[in-house]
């Protein structure tokens, strides 16, 4: 059996380097809560963004994610100076084809195949032929994504976590074509964001989600047989094991139907571990999917 690649860290910059910088242009489609937090990310490394969104409602909707998202930067005493003049560098826009050359493309649409299959598709028309192309899919191969555009070894995954403001990690997703050049110039670029790169070869939910998502499961089988409550279940891996926040509050934050359409994909493709419990469908089926509705496992008043 031949060894699997090895993850890689970026090389130490040698003494008269510059140091690492964001890349000077940089396009999102998708200007949700993923693509919004991207973008501002980006914008604070000092990038010039644009947004793609379907219509003009939701690019305003997402220019005003951005804006908020910056204001809590200055807020924090993350950006200095005014709001306005970090917004100059961000531009809207409803249609691809009119991006121009970008030397990063990010899709951040919703996980679904044939979607991000068709934006990568359109981006790599768009963005021109020297651009670097990503996903921020959490769980989908790379490789399968990548017969979709022409210049596979251009493609990798950047999957940010949600918030990405307040999240340090990025997964740097090597498919089988990408150019290792490609997968060195993404690592800096999530240094210069002031974020930390794992690296990760192209496999059915890379390294975290599918640990990530298996953990939310037994927590969510544990609640369905009635072995504690939702907040003890948390508590226990909060107190207990350290982490930031419990499985079943990070369900609710990423969304239960999120989180279900991963599980469903991954025990399509690892096996029946991954299965989603029935009070996953339930909730999901009665529309209870976490923070955006306000109401998953936990109760929310700030519904974004």
């Amino acid at each position: 059996m031949s060894t699997p690649p090895q993850p890689s860290r970026p090389a130490p910059s040698r003494p008269g380097q510059s140091p690492r910088k964001a890349p000077a242009r940089v396009a999102v489609v998708g200007a949700g809560r993923m693509g919004s937090g991207i973008a501002h990310a980006f914008l604070l490394a000092g990038s010039t963004v644009q947004i793609v969104e379907s219509d003009a409602g939701a690019a305003e909707r997402g220019r005003s994610a951005v804006a908020k998202a910056l204001q809590a930067s200055v807020d924090r005493g993350k950006l200095d100076g005014p709001v306005e003049h970090t917004q100059r560098r961000l531009e809207v826009r409803t249609d691809i084809a009119a991006l121009g050359q970008v030397e990063l493309a990010v899709e951040a649409v919703p996980e679904d195949p044939a979607l991000k299959a068709d934006v990568l598709a359109r981006l790599a028309a768009a963005a021109g032929p020297e651009a670097v192309l990503a996903s921020n899919t959490s769980s989908l191969s790379i490789d399968e994504l990548a017969a979709a555009v022409p210049a596979p070894d251009r493609l990798l995954g950047l999957h940010f976590f949600n918030p990405v403001p307040a999240s340090t990690l990025v997964e740097v997703v090597a498919g089988t074509a990408t150019d290792p050049a490609v997968v060195t110039a993404a690592q800096q670029w999530v240094t210069a964001l002031g974020k930390t790169a794992v690296t990760v070869r192209d496999s059915p939910g890379f390294a975290s989600s599918r640990l990530g998502v298996l953990l939310g499961l037994e927590a969510i089988r544990m609640l369905e047989a009635g072995v504690a409550s939702a907040e003890d279940i948390d508590a226990a891996m909060t107190l207990g094991y350290g982490h930031p926040m419990g499985p079943l509050r990070l369900t609710d934050l990423v969304g239960l139907d999120v989180r279900l359409g991963i599980a469903e994909y991954l025990a399509g493709k690892l096996g029946e571990r991954f299965t989603p419990p029935q009070l996953l469908r339930d909730k999901v089926s009665r529309g209870e999917l976490g923070r955006k509705s306000g109401r998953g496992f936990f109760e929310w008043e700030d519904q974004a």
